[in-house]
């Protein structure tokens, strides 16, 4: 009698296991032609009209290095808000620097700022709930993205790694950094991370409100809109940039496709830091096939300092058509490695929170920052030069020699592929 209930609640969790490992789009399966280089007016026009919102001139960037930097600027923008704040983030645990910016954003509320918190629910798991109390209290909106509900049991899987804070619809930040304490100081040793986080102004501002607006509605059925999220801008700069997202529910393949426009318009230079580097094969070749034309391709990664060996296990797996082609391959030494960068000949620079792998891809709620600004750029190959400094190469013989245990384990990491 038992059998029927046994049966139909397997086929259930076997629905389940398959709508949460699937983004249940069409992925990109063929290579993209190489049409035009970095340097062609095209190559702005199709990135900017393929990915979303058009490229958008007017703006001014800062780049901040580590917690030491990152933190103080991110509390002097919520302590100057006069209207609103929004606040989407992965990562938020206990700690001091929780406890800061939880602190600050209730005192905002309390001065009847409009302040909104989205938290993915996974990402937030170590977060003292005593924060999100002092939030509420202080009349702030707080919600926890993707929380566990029988009506979303087949959207666990789909989180959001943005990272996004918004002052006022006129300043903006985006990047690595998640709340916690890894991410203070200035790396200086293996409890505190290599990161880089951005501050920008300018009409560009206004893409960032909208990528927080997208799950915004998504989780709420909210719409904020007006001049108090969305102001007229003016410029403030002479940059070029656009912010554009990616996510299961629609696009899932914008960070991917992205990443194969810029690497096959390059012609000089590729610079590649990654928290998380486990490219498919598709990109893989995308990137061999630059090396052969003559493109400098540098990539940086974790080395044994890195909070998810697996990761790691399956990114070496696949360095050997790399490492053949002339890429160059570096393991970051210091401390765990969480940047998150592209910069192709010196003239895009992409940020923001998208890892170089098929969970970034395919199943995360991703948002980029493209900047398009030589100067910038030049900034960012020198900061990128620096990190190479203290890193070690990985040669195509040593990758060869490394310990027989490690290729027994890479053997079975690619299985996981997906969802690393």
């Amino acid at each position: 009698m038992l059998t029927i209930p046994i049966t139909a609640f397997v086929t259930l969790v076997i629905i389940l296991v398959i709508a949460n490992l699937s983004s249940g789009e069409k992925k990109i399966e063929h290579k993209i032609e190489r049409l035009y280089a970095s340097d062609d007016p095209q190559f702005l026009r199709s990135m900017g009209l393929l990915l979303g919102p058009p490229v958008i001139s007017g703006n001014r960037f800062e780049m901040l290095l580590n917690g030491d930097r990152i933190f103080p600027s991110m509390l002097e923008g919520i302590r100057s808000a006069r209207r609103t704040i929004t606040f989407e983030t992965f990562i938020y645990w206990s700690g001091e620097i929780g406890q800061q910016i939880a602190q600050a954003l209730a005192d905002k509320a309390r001065e009847g700022i409009a302040v909104h918190v989205l938290l993915d629910w996974v990402g937030s798991s170590k977060m003292d709930k005593r924060y999100l109390n002092l939030l509420r209290d202080a009349g702030a909106e707080v919600i926890q993205y993707h929380k566990p509900h029988w009506t979303g049991l087949g959207r666990m899987n789909d989180r959001t790694h943005r990272k996004l804070l918004v002052i006022d619809g006129h300043i903006g930040f985006t990047g690595g950094v998640g709340i916690a304490p890894e991410w203070t100081g200035h790396a200086q040793n293996e409890k505190h991370w290599r990161d880089t986080h951005f501050r920008v102004e300018g009409p560009v501002v206004g893409h960032m409100q909208a990528v927080f607006m997208d799950n915004w509605v998504k989780a709420t059925g909210n719409v904020l809109h007006g001049p108090s999220y969305f102001p007229d801008v003016e410029p403030m700069g002479d940059g070029l940039a656009h912010m554009f997202s990616s996510s299961p529910s629609g696009g899932s393949d914008d960070m991917q496709l992205m990443y194969l426009m810029a690497i096959t318009a390059a012609t000089h230079s590729i610079h590649l830091a990654s928290a998380y580097f486990v490219p498919d094969k598709l990109t893989i070749n995308a990137i061999v096939e630059a090396a052969k034309r003559g493109v400098k391709v540098r990539i940086i990664m974790p080395g044994k300092r890195i909070d998810t060996h697996t990761v790691r296990e399956a990114s070496r797996a696949c360095w050997g058509d790399l490492l053949r082609a002339g890429v160059e391959m570096y393991e970051y030494q210091p401390t765990m490695f969480h940047c998150k960068l592209l910069v192709v000949d010196e003239y895009l620079v992409s940020v923001g929170s998208t890892n170089f792998d098929n969970r970034s891809f395919k199943l995360n709620d991703e948002a980029n920052l493209n900047i398009y600004d030589r100067d910038f750029a030049r900034q960012q190959t020198a900061v990128f030069a620096d990190d190479i400094k203290k890193s070690q190469q990985i040669t195509l013989e040593a990758w060869m020699h490394r310990p027989f245990t490690e290729k027994l384990i890479e053997k079975f990491v690619p299985l996981l592929d997906t969802q690393l």
